[in-house]
Order: structure tokens, then C-alpha cells, then sequence
């Protein structure tokens, strides 16, 4: 059973670096009508302070890394939703979260929802925030295999059920997993075009772990997620890839392939392989789990 009104925990995680971006972000959720809102912001390494009233505090004593601390913001939750928000992000519409619940609620078959993303300021959008490899118009909406995380919802159930977010990931790429363990529900994960989220175009190689964590990622994901015979051909398919764009951007090579590394000789943790039948399904709709 649903209740009429939609009930959702929202978590916001910040290491408090952002205190404008914060406040913006927190009060866009507040805003949002039609549905009752729980949020939860979650102090990476920070005691969160000067919160509004009814916004709680959840204090992390150190950096956990991104999944981790979205995973310790979402085990208060009680909220039938929810929906993930980082610092630097805002929701411009006071109907966004109704509008994405209704969406899921229509079409029970969608477990997890990513808005379009869209600077305010007006800079044009990466597209990576598009999360399919023929980007196309960027307000166009569909199944995806892949989510940019800053703002995400789903059934609280369905997150559960996948585990949660990689934890031993730290950053990157774990939107991909936890899209995969979405699908490996029955369920699929949907790119809304037409509902909007506004995050700052910024360059993801300004963190100086990027290009590491970025390899070692890809090669953990493989190994925690695929079948046997399809690890071997993504991490294979992604190093070409890699050397390609570094033809024209040789910068970080060397320590993407010193995370590559780390990603065979460490250990990724949790090995839950999706289904074969997950495999065909998610080829049908067009992303075999090779690239």
C-alpha cells in the first residue's frame, strides 16, 4: 500500500565546504509541495551546524567517502522515497519531488529516477550528466544503465534490496552499480529529460584522486558486479577507451593506470553478480554490461 501523500527521507551530504550551495539546496527541498519531506544532512568528517528547524544533523567523525556516508544518511530513513541531493545541488521546481514520485507511481516498473541536470548560471552542461552513450537531446528521456549521482530518487525498498552504494568505492562510479543492481530487480532505471535538477559545471578532474579512483573503479565494478566471462571484456573495452581520450588528454595517465592496478591486486569487497537474465535484458534495451 502507497500512502496518498508520498512520504520521503531526503539525504544531503556535505563535508560542509559549502555553506551557500548547502543552504540553497536544503531549502529547495523544503519548498517542494504535495509530498512530506524527512531530510537528513549528513556531515562527512563535519558536525553539520545552523540547520533549519526540523532539518536533522547526522555527524560522520570522519571522510567516509560519497557512498558510505549517502549509505549512513539513508539508514534513518523512514520515508517510502528516497532521494539523494549533494551540497552543491538545488531542485528550482516545488513540484519536482511529486512530479518524479508520480512518474515511479505510473510506471512501477522504473526503480530508480535521475532528473536532467542543468547549470543555473547558464554555462553549458557536461555531457556527462546525460547518462547514455549517444547523449542526443539532453531533454530527451529513457532506460539508462548509469546515473549521475548528485540527485537521485527511488523506492526506499528497492535501495535496500541493491545493498546500497558501494561503499569501498569512495567516488566514482557507483552510480553505475547501484543502476545495475536496480535492473537486476526486474526494474529499470530511468533518465527524466524533463524534470530538472541545477548543479555548477564543474571539472571532476579538480579532485586529485580523480584519475586513479576513476581506473580502479571500473576494474572493481566488473569484478563485483559481472559474470566471469564479461569482466575481462569491460575493463578491456574501458582501457581503450581511456587510451583514445588520452591521445588528445595525456594528463593522469599514469595514475589511471596505477588505480588500474590497485583495482586487480586490491580486494573490491561485496561480490553479488547480476543475473544472465539481467545481461539480456539490459542488451535488449540497448547496453550490453561491456561498455
Amino acid at each position: 500500500m502507497t500512502s496518498a501523500v508520498p512520504t520521503v527521507s531526503a539525504v544531503v551530504l556535505t563535508q560542509g565546504t559549502r555553506p551557500d550551495d548547502l543552504d540553497r539546496g536544503i531549502h529547495s527541498i523544503l519548498a517542494q509541495a504535495g509530498v512530506e519531506v524527512d531530510i537528513v544532512v549528513v556531515g562527512n568528517g563535519w558536525a553539520p551546524t545552523g540547520l533549519p528547524d526540523g532539518v536533522r544533523a547526522l555527524a560522520l567523525p570522519e571522510n567516509l567517502g560519497i557512498p558510505a556516508g549517502r549509505n549512513r544518511g539513508a539508514a534513518t530513513a523512514t520515508g517510502e522515497y528516497l532521494f539523494f541531493l549533494d551540497d552543491d545541488a538545488s531542485i528550482p521546481s516545488p513540484s519536482f519531488l511529486a512530479d518524479a514520485i508520480a512518474r515511479i507511481r505510473r510506471d512501477p516498473g522504473i526503480g530508480m529516477l535521475q532528473p536532467r541536470v542543468i547549470d543555473p548560471s547558464g554555462a553549458t552542461s557536461p555531457l556527462r550528466w546525460v547518462p547514455r552513450i549517444r547523449k542526443g537531446d539532453p531533454a530527451e528521456p529513457g532506460n539508462v544503465f548509469s546515473v549521475w549521482e548528485g540527485a537521485i530518487v527511488m523506492p526506499r525498498a528497492v535501495f535496500v534490496r541493491t545493498g546500497g552504494w558501494a561503499e569501498p568505492f569512495f567516488y566514482a562510479h557507483e552510480g553505475i552499480e547501484l543502476a545495475w543492481r536496480v535492473w537486476d530487480q526486474g526494474l529499470r532505471t530511468w533518465y527524466a529529460g524533463d524534470l530538472v535538477a541545477h548543479h555548477p559545471a564543474i571539472n571532476p578532474t579538480r579532485h586529485s584522486y580523480y584519475y586513479r579512483l576513476n581506473a580502479r573503479n571500473r576494474v572493481w565494478l566488473a569484478r563485483r558486479n559481472l559474470p566471469v566471462p564479461f569482466i575481462p571484456l569491460y575493463v578491456a573495452s574501458w582501457t581503450a577507451i581511456q587510451l583514445l581520450r588520452s591521445a588528445r588528454r595525456p594528463a593522469g595517465l599514469r595514475a589511471w593506470f596505477g588505480g588500474w592496478l590497485e583495482g586487480w591486486r586490491e580486494s573490491p569487497g561485496e561480490r553479488r553478480r547480476i543475473r544472465w537474465i539481467t545481461v539480456v535484458r539490459m542488451t535488449r534495451a540497448g547496453r550490453p554490461p561491456v561498455v
